[in-house]
């Protein structure tokens, strides 16, 4: 069966939610969003590619900073409203330098920082 994009649930601003994970190390590295030309930018050429809310344009992962990520697979969850892009990714995916944006836990009601940015 063919893959059809508008087989996704948008939400009403016609975005949906995609989660960058490292194929090889499953460590989730971010979460952002993608409307359905970016999803199909993103599997035509193999960069992952999101829409920017705040920009209103595309935002291919890497194009200014280097930090690519290469698409390995492309999954859709059962809702069909939330992606899992596995990714190769090309130096750290934050953009505040870190490897994750996923760098900050919260323990005893205090807040940690798990990871320094990358020099």
């Amino acid at each position: 069966m063919a893959f059809d994009p508008a087989s996704l649930k948008f939400t009403p601003d016609g975005l949906i939610p995609a989660i960058a994970q490292d194929a090889e190390t499953g460590e989730v590295l971010m979460m952002a969003w993608m409307n359905a030309d970016a999803v199909m930018q993103t599997l035509e050429t193999g960069r992952v590619t999101y829409w920017s809310r705040s920009r209103q344009a595309f935002w291919v992962k890497g194009e200014t900073s280097g930090h690519v990520q290469e698409l390995l697979d492309f999954r859709v969850d059962c809702d069909r409203d939330c992606l899992l892009l596995r990714v190769r990714q090309t130096g750290p995916a934050c953009h505040t330098n870190r490897r994750t944006c996923f760098y900050t836990a919260v323990r005893d009601d205090d807040e940690v920082e798990l990871m320094k940015p990358e020099v």
